[in-house]
Protein backbone atom coordinates (compact mmCIF):
# COMPACT_ATOMS: atom_id res chain seq x y z
CA UNK A 1 0.00 0.00 0.00
CA UNK A 2 2.80 2.61 0.64
CA UNK A 3 4.78 1.54 -2.82
CA UNK A 4 4.20 4.68 -4.13
CA UNK A 5 5.32 6.74 -1.69
CA UNK A 6 8.28 5.12 -1.29
CA UNK A 7 8.98 5.35 -5.10
CA UNK A 8 8.27 9.16 -4.97
CA UNK A 9 10.63 9.68 -2.31
CA UNK A 10 13.23 8.07 -3.79
CA UNK A 11 12.91 10.40 -7.27
CA UNK A 12 12.48 13.60 -4.77
CA UNK A 13 15.62 12.46 -2.87
CA UNK A 14 17.56 12.12 -6.48
CA UNK A 15 16.17 15.63 -7.49
CA UNK A 16 17.40 16.86 -4.02
CA UNK A 17 21.16 15.41 -4.12
CA UNK A 18 21.14 17.15 -8.20
CA UNK A 19 19.85 20.81 -6.56
CA UNK A 20 23.19 20.30 -3.90
CA UNK A 21 25.09 19.10 -6.25
CA UNK A 22 24.45 22.05 -8.42
CA UNK A 23 23.91 24.56 -5.46
CA UNK A 24 27.13 24.38 -3.82
CA UNK A 25 26.66 25.13 0.28
CA UNK A 26 22.91 26.71 -0.60
CA UNK A 27 20.24 25.19 1.42
CA UNK A 28 18.32 23.06 -0.87
CA UNK A 29 14.43 23.34 -1.87
CA UNK A 30 12.63 25.24 0.74
CA UNK A 31 9.11 25.04 0.00
CA UNK A 32 8.74 28.88 1.35
CA UNK A 33 11.29 31.43 1.62
CA UNK A 34 11.99 32.20 5.07
CA UNK A 35 10.17 35.14 5.58
CA UNK A 36 6.74 34.45 4.07
CA UNK A 37 4.00 32.16 5.67
CA UNK A 38 3.14 29.29 4.43
CA UNK A 39 0.19 29.92 1.65
CA UNK A 40 1.07 33.66 1.06
CA UNK A 41 3.69 33.39 -1.54
CA UNK A 42 1.90 34.61 -5.25
CA UNK A 43 -1.18 33.72 -3.94
CA UNK A 44 -3.00 35.12 -6.82
CA UNK A 45 -1.72 32.00 -8.43
CA UNK A 46 -3.23 29.52 -6.15
CA UNK A 47 -5.57 27.53 -7.56
CA UNK A 48 -9.39 27.83 -6.25
CA UNK A 49 -10.42 24.70 -4.45
CA UNK A 50 -12.59 23.63 -1.86
CA UNK A 51 -11.27 21.40 0.73
CA UNK A 52 -13.14 18.77 2.72
CA UNK A 53 -13.75 19.67 6.65
CA UNK A 54 -14.12 16.20 8.88
CA UNK A 55 -13.97 17.33 12.55
CA UNK A 56 -16.36 16.42 15.84
CA UNK A 57 -18.84 19.23 16.02
CA UNK A 58 -20.62 16.88 18.48
CA UNK A 59 -20.42 14.31 21.24
CA UNK A 60 -17.66 14.22 23.45
CA UNK A 61 -15.41 15.18 21.48
CA UNK A 62 -16.52 18.27 20.00
CA UNK A 63 -15.42 20.63 22.44
CA UNK A 64 -12.16 19.37 23.30
CA UNK A 65 -10.83 18.85 19.72
CA UNK A 66 -12.79 19.25 16.82
CA UNK A 67 -14.48 22.57 17.77
CA UNK A 68 -10.78 23.72 18.50
CA UNK A 69 -9.80 22.41 14.96
CA UNK A 70 -12.38 24.00 13.16
CA UNK A 71 -11.64 27.63 15.06
CA UNK A 72 -7.83 26.99 13.85
CA UNK A 73 -9.25 25.95 10.28
CA UNK A 74 -11.53 29.15 9.89
CA UNK A 75 -8.76 31.92 10.90
CA UNK A 76 -6.08 30.10 8.64
CA UNK A 77 -8.71 30.38 6.03
CA UNK A 78 -9.68 33.65 6.53
CA UNK A 79 -6.08 34.57 6.46
CA UNK A 80 -5.26 33.04 3.02
CA UNK A 81 -8.38 34.40 1.52
CA UNK A 82 -7.36 37.67 2.18
CA UNK A 83 -4.05 37.38 0.51
CA UNK A 84 -6.02 36.74 -2.41
CA UNK A 85 -6.56 32.67 -2.16
CA UNK A 86 -9.79 31.11 -2.85
CA UNK A 87 -10.49 28.36 -0.38
CA UNK A 88 -13.75 27.21 0.37
CA UNK A 89 -14.88 24.74 3.15
CA UNK A 90 -17.07 21.31 2.50
CA UNK A 91 -17.88 20.25 6.35
CA UNK A 92 -19.47 16.71 7.85
CA UNK A 93 -19.35 16.14 11.45
CA UNK A 94 -17.54 13.39 12.28
CA UNK A 95 -20.08 12.97 15.48
CA UNK A 96 -17.33 11.65 17.49
CA UNK A 97 -17.82 8.20 16.36
CA UNK A 98 -16.11 5.63 14.33
CA UNK A 99 -19.09 5.36 11.92
CA UNK A 100 -19.04 9.16 11.90
CA UNK A 101 -15.70 9.21 10.99
CA UNK A 102 -16.31 7.41 8.24
CA UNK A 103 -19.27 8.91 7.01
CA UNK A 104 -18.43 12.18 6.98
CA UNK A 105 -14.82 10.72 5.29
CA UNK A 106 -16.81 8.69 2.55
CA UNK A 107 -19.99 12.08 2.14
CA UNK A 108 -16.93 14.35 1.19
CA UNK A 109 -15.09 11.84 -1.79
CA UNK A 110 -18.05 11.53 -2.90
CA UNK A 111 -18.18 15.21 -3.13
CA UNK A 112 -15.34 15.20 -5.30
CA UNK A 113 -12.84 16.77 -2.72
CA UNK A 114 -9.43 16.31 -3.82
CA UNK A 115 -8.33 17.05 -0.13
CA UNK A 116 -9.81 16.07 3.63
CA UNK A 117 -8.28 17.58 6.63
CA UNK A 118 -9.57 16.54 10.26
CA UNK A 119 -10.67 13.04 11.59
CA UNK A 120 -8.14 13.89 15.01
CA UNK A 121 -8.82 10.75 16.82
CA UNK A 122 -6.34 7.83 15.99
CA UNK A 123 -9.01 5.04 16.82
CA UNK A 124 -11.33 6.78 14.04
CA UNK A 125 -8.47 7.81 11.26
CA UNK A 126 -7.42 3.97 11.40
CA UNK A 127 -10.91 3.39 10.13
CA UNK A 128 -11.90 6.17 7.70
CA UNK A 129 -8.76 7.57 5.94
CA UNK A 130 -8.29 3.83 4.44
CA UNK A 131 -11.32 5.27 2.35
CA UNK A 132 -9.43 8.62 1.28
CA UNK A 133 -6.69 6.64 0.55
CA UNK A 134 -8.33 3.80 -1.15
CA UNK A 135 -10.43 7.08 -3.09
CA UNK A 136 -7.05 8.66 -4.18
CA UNK A 137 -8.16 11.40 -1.84
CA UNK A 138 -5.15 13.69 0.09
CA UNK A 139 -6.42 13.03 3.82
CA UNK A 140 -4.80 15.05 6.39
CA UNK A 141 -4.82 14.72 9.84
CA UNK A 142 -4.11 18.13 12.48
CA UNK A 143 -3.84 16.21 15.60
CA UNK A 144 -4.01 12.10 15.13
CA UNK A 145 -0.72 11.31 16.69
CA UNK A 146 -0.27 7.13 17.29
CA UNK A 147 2.50 5.70 15.81
CA UNK A 148 2.78 4.76 12.31
CA UNK A 149 -0.59 5.03 10.91
CA UNK A 150 0.42 7.34 8.01
CA UNK A 151 2.62 4.67 6.63
CA UNK A 152 0.40 1.75 7.65
CA UNK A 153 -2.66 3.31 5.76
CA UNK A 154 -0.90 4.50 2.31
CA UNK A 155 0.43 7.26 0.59
CA UNK A 156 -2.35 9.90 0.34
CA UNK A 157 -2.56 9.89 4.66
CA UNK A 158 -0.17 12.96 6.34
CA UNK A 159 0.06 14.21 9.90
CA UNK A 160 0.56 17.64 11.50
CA UNK A 161 1.23 16.12 14.72
CA UNK A 162 3.99 14.45 16.25
CA UNK A 163 3.64 11.21 16.29
CA UNK A 164 3.96 9.47 19.80
CA UNK A 165 7.25 7.67 19.12
CA UNK A 166 8.89 11.06 18.58
CA UNK A 167 6.61 12.80 21.35
CA UNK A 168 7.15 9.91 24.22
CA UNK A 169 11.07 9.43 24.06
CA UNK A 170 11.66 13.53 23.65
CA UNK A 171 9.35 14.09 26.38
CA UNK A 172 11.02 11.26 28.76
CA UNK A 173 14.40 12.48 28.29
CA UNK A 174 13.43 16.39 29.04
CA UNK A 175 11.60 15.35 32.10
CA UNK A 176 13.95 13.32 33.49
CA UNK A 177 16.45 16.54 33.08
CA UNK A 178 13.71 18.60 35.10
CA UNK A 179 13.19 15.68 37.79
CA UNK A 180 15.80 12.66 38.26
CA UNK A 181 12.90 9.87 38.56
CA UNK A 182 13.39 6.36 38.71
CA UNK A 183 10.23 4.36 38.70
CA UNK A 184 6.99 4.81 37.00
CA UNK A 185 3.87 3.86 36.44
CA UNK A 186 1.16 3.59 33.74
CA UNK A 187 -2.45 4.09 33.15
CA UNK A 188 -3.86 3.84 29.95
CA UNK A 189 -7.09 3.16 27.75
CA UNK A 190 -6.91 0.09 26.21
CA UNK A 191 -9.71 0.74 24.08
CA UNK A 192 -8.05 3.72 22.55
CA UNK A 193 -5.41 3.44 19.72
CA UNK A 194 -4.00 6.66 20.44
CA UNK A 195 -3.74 5.90 24.13
CA UNK A 196 -2.32 2.69 23.52
CA UNK A 197 0.03 3.92 21.57
CA UNK A 198 1.63 6.48 24.32
CA UNK A 199 1.69 3.50 26.65
CA UNK A 200 3.52 1.31 23.98
CA UNK A 201 6.54 4.03 23.26
CA UNK A 202 6.96 5.57 27.00
CA UNK A 203 7.60 1.80 28.11
CA UNK A 204 10.23 1.79 25.48
CA UNK A 205 11.79 5.26 26.19
CA UNK A 206 11.51 4.51 29.81
CA UNK A 207 13.64 1.38 29.57
CA UNK A 208 15.68 3.34 27.49
CA UNK A 209 16.33 6.01 30.02
CA UNK A 210 16.44 2.88 32.74
CA UNK A 211 13.48 3.79 34.81
CA UNK A 212 11.54 0.86 35.93
CA UNK A 213 7.98 0.38 35.40
CA UNK A 214 6.22 -0.77 38.30
CA UNK A 215 2.63 -1.54 36.93
CA UNK A 216 0.90 -0.44 34.06
CA UNK A 217 -3.12 -0.54 34.81
CA UNK A 218 -5.89 -0.40 31.77
CA UNK A 219 -8.94 0.88 31.56
CA UNK A 220 -11.93 1.08 28.32
CA UNK A 221 -12.78 4.38 26.73
CA UNK A 222 -16.12 5.56 28.59
CA UNK A 223 -15.39 4.22 31.83
CA UNK A 224 -15.96 6.41 34.84
CA UNK A 225 -14.30 4.95 38.27
CA UNK A 226 -10.56 3.77 37.89
CA UNK A 227 -9.88 3.94 42.07
CA UNK A 228 -9.34 0.27 41.65
CA UNK A 229 -6.27 0.55 39.11
CA UNK A 230 -5.28 4.42 41.11
CA UNK A 231 -5.26 2.38 44.38
CA UNK A 232 -2.84 -0.52 42.79
CA UNK A 233 -0.61 2.12 41.98
CA UNK A 234 -0.31 3.81 44.77
CA UNK A 235 0.64 0.55 46.55
CA UNK A 236 3.40 0.44 44.15
CA UNK A 237 4.52 3.74 45.25
CA UNK A 238 6.16 5.15 41.63
CA UNK A 239 8.29 8.08 42.14
CA UNK A 240 5.74 9.06 38.74
CA UNK A 241 2.42 8.11 37.11
CA UNK A 242 2.18 8.45 33.35
CA UNK A 243 -1.40 9.23 32.49
CA UNK A 244 -2.26 8.16 29.16
CA UNK A 245 -6.13 8.96 28.11
CA UNK A 246 -8.14 11.32 26.22
CA UNK A 247 -9.11 14.44 27.71
CA UNK A 248 -12.97 12.83 29.35
CA UNK A 249 -11.37 9.89 30.93
CA UNK A 250 -8.11 12.10 31.43
CA UNK A 251 -10.30 14.86 33.56
CA UNK A 252 -11.50 12.18 35.39
CA UNK A 253 -8.19 10.50 36.27
CA UNK A 254 -6.67 13.28 37.63
CA UNK A 255 -9.42 14.13 39.39
CA UNK A 256 -9.74 10.76 41.45
CA UNK A 257 -6.16 10.96 41.88
CA UNK A 258 -6.40 14.12 43.44
CA UNK A 259 -9.66 13.01 45.72
CA UNK A 260 -7.42 9.94 46.87
CA UNK A 261 -4.20 11.46 47.36
CA UNK A 262 -1.89 9.80 44.92
CA UNK A 263 1.32 10.84 45.72
CA UNK A 264 3.53 9.97 42.49
CA UNK A 265 4.45 13.07 40.46
CA UNK A 266 1.42 12.93 37.63
CA UNK A 267 3.11 13.16 34.08
CA UNK A 268 0.26 13.23 31.07
CA UNK A 269 1.34 13.98 27.68
CA UNK A 270 -1.30 15.80 26.06
CA UNK A 271 -3.13 17.51 28.60
CA UNK A 272 -3.99 21.05 27.98
CA UNK A 273 -4.76 23.95 29.80
CA UNK A 274 -8.52 23.58 28.79
CA UNK A 275 -8.52 20.50 31.11
CA UNK A 276 -6.28 22.02 33.75
CA UNK A 277 -9.31 24.08 34.51
CA UNK A 278 -11.74 21.68 34.14
CA UNK A 279 -9.73 19.67 36.98
CA UNK A 280 -8.47 22.52 39.32
CA UNK A 281 -6.45 21.67 41.82
CA UNK A 282 -6.02 17.86 41.57
CA UNK A 283 -4.08 19.30 38.15
CA UNK A 284 -1.53 21.34 39.96
CA UNK A 285 1.86 20.53 39.60
CA UNK A 286 1.64 17.95 37.09
CA UNK A 287 3.91 17.81 33.59
CA UNK A 288 2.40 17.89 30.19
CA UNK A 289 4.42 16.98 26.86
CA UNK A 290 3.45 19.32 24.04
CA UNK A 291 4.91 20.12 20.48
CA UNK A 292 3.47 23.53 20.30
CA UNK A 293 3.26 26.59 22.71
CA UNK A 294 1.55 29.97 22.60
CA UNK A 295 4.85 31.78 24.04
CA UNK A 296 7.07 30.20 21.50
CA UNK A 297 8.35 31.95 18.85
CA UNK A 298 8.25 30.30 16.00
CA UNK A 299 7.60 32.23 12.55
CA UNK A 300 4.33 33.62 13.30
CA UNK A 301 3.09 32.13 16.28
CA UNK A 302 2.70 35.55 18.49
CA UNK A 303 0.67 36.78 15.32
CA UNK A 304 -1.22 33.58 15.23
CA UNK A 305 -2.18 33.71 19.41
CA UNK A 306 -3.27 37.32 18.95
CA UNK A 307 -5.23 36.96 16.10
CA UNK A 308 -7.10 34.18 17.98
CA UNK A 309 -7.68 35.72 21.02
CA UNK A 310 -8.80 38.74 19.23
CA UNK A 311 -11.40 36.41 16.77
CA UNK A 312 -12.51 34.13 19.87
CA UNK A 313 -12.06 35.93 23.23
CA UNK A 314 -9.67 33.05 24.67
CA UNK A 315 -6.35 31.63 24.23
CA UNK A 316 -5.43 29.30 21.49
CA UNK A 317 -5.49 25.55 21.90
CA UNK A 318 -2.91 23.42 20.89
CA UNK A 319 -5.36 21.55 18.77
CA UNK A 320 -6.50 24.53 16.94
CA UNK A 321 -2.57 25.84 16.75
CA UNK A 322 -2.11 22.46 14.68
CA UNK A 323 -5.06 23.15 12.34
CA UNK A 324 -4.32 26.41 11.96
CA UNK A 325 -0.72 24.91 10.99
CA UNK A 326 -1.82 22.40 8.71
CA UNK A 327 -3.97 24.36 6.40
CA UNK A 328 -1.03 26.48 5.77
CA UNK A 329 0.76 23.54 5.16
CA UNK A 330 -1.59 22.19 2.46
CA UNK A 331 -2.20 25.42 0.89
CA UNK A 332 1.33 26.06 0.12
CA UNK A 333 1.33 22.26 -1.33
CA UNK A 334 -1.79 23.68 -3.58
CA UNK A 335 0.37 26.60 -4.73
CA UNK A 336 3.48 24.85 -5.57
CA UNK A 337 1.54 22.06 -7.53
CA UNK A 338 -0.47 24.60 -9.50
CA UNK A 339 -3.37 22.13 -9.27
CA UNK A 340 -6.17 20.51 -8.00
CA UNK A 341 -5.31 17.40 -8.65
CA UNK A 342 -5.31 15.33 -5.71
CA UNK A 343 -2.46 13.35 -7.30
CA UNK A 344 -0.55 16.41 -7.44
CA UNK A 345 -1.58 17.97 -3.88
CA UNK A 346 -0.43 14.64 -2.49
CA UNK A 347 3.17 14.87 -4.32
CA UNK A 348 3.70 17.95 -3.65
CA UNK A 349 2.78 17.98 0.10
CA UNK A 350 5.39 14.95 0.44
CA UNK A 351 8.20 17.68 -0.60
CA UNK A 352 6.98 19.96 2.00
CA UNK A 353 10.73 20.82 3.58
CA UNK A 354 12.21 23.49 6.29
CA UNK A 355 8.32 25.43 5.83
CA UNK A 356 8.24 27.97 8.06
CA UNK A 357 5.09 27.95 10.29
CA UNK A 358 3.67 28.41 13.84
CA UNK A 359 5.05 24.73 15.08
CA UNK A 360 8.49 25.49 13.08
CA UNK A 361 10.93 24.77 10.74
CA UNK A 362 8.11 21.67 9.13
CA UNK A 363 8.82 18.57 6.93
CA UNK A 364 7.25 15.32 6.46
CA UNK A 365 9.21 12.01 6.84
CA UNK A 366 9.03 9.50 4.09
CA UNK A 367 6.14 8.37 5.44
CA UNK A 368 3.93 11.23 5.61
CA UNK A 369 4.75 11.99 9.34
CA UNK A 370 5.56 15.57 10.52
CA UNK A 371 8.86 16.64 11.54
CA UNK A 372 9.70 20.01 13.41
CA UNK A 373 11.78 20.47 16.34
CA UNK A 374 9.78 21.35 18.74
CA UNK A 375 9.52 19.12 22.16
CA UNK A 376 8.31 20.83 25.36
CA UNK A 377 7.99 19.93 28.78
CA UNK A 378 5.26 21.96 30.68
CA UNK A 379 4.47 22.47 34.19
CA UNK A 380 0.84 22.82 35.63
CA UNK A 381 1.82 25.96 37.80
CA UNK A 382 -1.22 28.50 39.22
CA UNK A 383 -3.47 26.69 37.07
CA UNK A 384 -2.01 27.34 33.97
CA UNK A 385 0.52 25.14 31.98
CA UNK A 386 3.91 27.02 32.08
CA UNK A 387 7.23 25.81 29.78
CA UNK A 388 10.13 24.44 31.50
Amino acid sequence: MTSRRFSMVFVIFAVFTLIVGLSGCEKAMEMMPDDQMPGEQMPDQMPGITIGIAVAETGENAEPYGLPMKRGLELAKEELNMAGANIEFAYMDNMSTIDGAKEAVQVLVDKGVPAIIGVGISTHLKEAFPIAQEAGVVAFSPISSAAGLSGEIGDYVFRAGLATNVLMPGGVKKSLEIMNYETAAVIYDMADVYSTSVKDELEKALMANNVTVKLTESFSTDDTDFMMQLKAIMDMDPDVLYVSALSTEMVMIMKQAGELGVTAQLIVPDLTDTEVSQIGMAAEGALAFAGWSSKSDTPGNQEFVAAYMAKHDMAPEPWAAQAYATLKILANAIMQAQSTDSMAIRDALAMTMSLDTILGPFSFDPMGEAIYEEILVQKVIDGALQNQ
